[in-house]
């Protein structure tokens, strides 16, 4: 069934567990994820990124991706994540996503708040939630506990209450540590800004950079205000790594496809056991 943000994740927010992003660049990854989330009874997040998309455009996954949401048996949001221009937004919202991040974080906070609430007054109109980013979630450096990161990066409590009145967006992605990719080392979470931003803001978080951290950094992330867990390198490895074990000479790319399926659901399913949406459907 084919839902939007605030249809799960209110829900989620309140019960102190999260619902997974899992994006996706093909059929065999959505399938692996569609499978299980109706395996676990789990709502789920499914979708690409911009910075996926020369990979598969919008229009390619958008074909299957839209009726196979609507055809799961359990919620499902499609979601078009880091969407960094107005154009690509717009196109997303054409296609059928159901949800949008317009991610104007590299603006100030200003221009952040202008660009966002002009975009989300629109969503709205379409019944498309939005969700945004304060603070900088950047790649990883490989920074751990030790080498003194820069705090200036990481959302500030007051200014994301400020951002969520000003804009409306109905989930916020907060900096607290976290980067995108495989991590190097151990990353500096911040535990208790989050748990001072969610006391201050109304709309569910997002942890974005989730791939590679611990079950309990997970956990205590839930606990502190996360409702909504993005996961891309994870299920990807996965996907890659039963390729690579299953393929020898003379087989075919139809004999791997079954294998990167099962893996990729199996990966899910670890992440949804983990955020506790197991039966949440």
């Amino acid at each position: 069934m084919l839902v939007n943000l605030n249809d799960i994740l209110p829900r989620a927010a309140r019960e102190h567990y999260a619902v997974g992003l899992f994006n996706t660049v093909n059929l065999e990854m959505a399938k692996g994820v569609l499978a299980a989330a109706e395996e676990m009874r789990s709502p789920v997040i499914i979708g690409t990124a911009e910075i996926l998309l020369p990979y598969a455009e919008l229009e390619e996954l958008a074909y299957f991706l839209v009726p196979m949401a609507r055809k799961a048996k359990v919620p499902v949001v499609l979601h078009y994540d880091h969407g960094l221009t107005g154009e690509r937004v717009h196109q997303a919202m054409e296609l059928g996503f159901t949800s949008v991040m317009y991610d104007c974080s590299t603006l100030d906070f200003d221009g952040n708040c202008r660009e966002v609430a002009a975009l989300t007054r629109e969503a709205h109109s379409r019944g498309i939630t939005v969700e945004a980013e304060l603070g900088h979630v950047g790649a990883n450096a490989g920074t751990d506990e030790s080498d003194g990161a820069d705090d200036s990066i990481y959302t500030k409590p007051e200014e994301a209450r400020r951002f969520w009145e000003a804009t409306g967006v109905d989930a916020l992605a907060v900096a607290i540590g976290t980067a995108h990719g495989a991590y190097r080392a151990k990353p500096r979470l911040d535990f208790d800004r989050l748990a001072k931003i969610a006391g201050l803001v109304g709309a569910p978080l997002v942890l974005h950079g989730g791939s590679g951290l611990s079950d309990e950094d997970f956990r205590r992330c839930i606990q502190n205000g996360i409702a909504k867990v993005n996961i891309f390198t994870d299920i990807n490895c996965a996907a890659a790594d039963a390729a690579h074990a299953n393929w020898a000479a003379g087989k075919g790319l139809t004999d791997l496809m079954p294998a990167i399926t099962e893996a990729v659901k199996a990966a899910t399913i670890r992440k949804m056991q983990v955020f506790g949406s197991e039966g949440k459907a």
